[in-house]
């Protein structure tokens, strides 16, 4: 026996035998369809009722057809991370209009702090650059000078590189500022 092949339980078992009829009578006598019998009132309200539910169900089934046919497409759409909106000029320039009025006062705010941090680097690089030339004449004459003295001086040397460093970034940062309210 094969066992791809379904075979039934009374096959396997002959000595139980076929299953008696239902039907007291001859089989065929209850198959025939009469088109003219009567039903009870409530037998054809139920088979409307799941006529109603199947067309709503296929209804539904179309519907549900229709608004996802197109889910392939749709979800490679809503899974791009670049959105593109267009808008007209005229709210492009609104918009510039309105972030350089809000901005404006905050970069004149920094052009103005960086001026100051400017003028008191040149301050003290002046300072410096006047403490710093009578040692330049005695560095000649390191020789002579104790340790304390030579440290002292190259401690101020770095001071003064490290400040004059310090006055050009001010000074590449005013410039930028500058030529970006210039832009406007």
């Amino acid at each position: 026996m094969e066992r791809s092949q379904r075979v039934s339980r009374l096959s396997v078992h002959p000595r139980l035998g076929p299953r008696d009829s239902i039907f007291p009578g001859n089989p065929e006598l209850y198959r025939t369809v009469d088109t003219n019998a009567t039903c009870s009132r409530y037998l054809q309200e139920c088979v409307m009722a799941m006529e109603d539910c199947c067309e709503e169900a296929y209804s539904a089934q179309e519907l549900i057809r229709q608004g996802t046919y197109d889910l392939p497409r749709i979800s490679k759409v809503l899974d791009s991370e670049r959105v593109f909106l267009l808008v007209d000029e005229s709210t492009v320039r609104r918009y510039k209009a309105d972030l350089s009025d809000e901005i404006e006062p905050q970069i004149n705010e920094l052009i103005s702090r960086a001026e100051k941090g400017m003028q008191i680097l040149l301050k003290k690089e002046s300072m410096l650059q006047a403490k710093s030339r009578p040692t330049s004449r005695a560095a000649a004459t390191t020789a002579g000078m104790n340790k304390l003295d030579v440290r002292r001086m190259q401690m101020l040397a770095r001071q003064r590189q490290k400040l004059e460093e310090e006055l050009q970034a001010l000074q590449a940062e005013v410039d930028a500022m500058e030529l970006s309210a210039m832009k406007k």
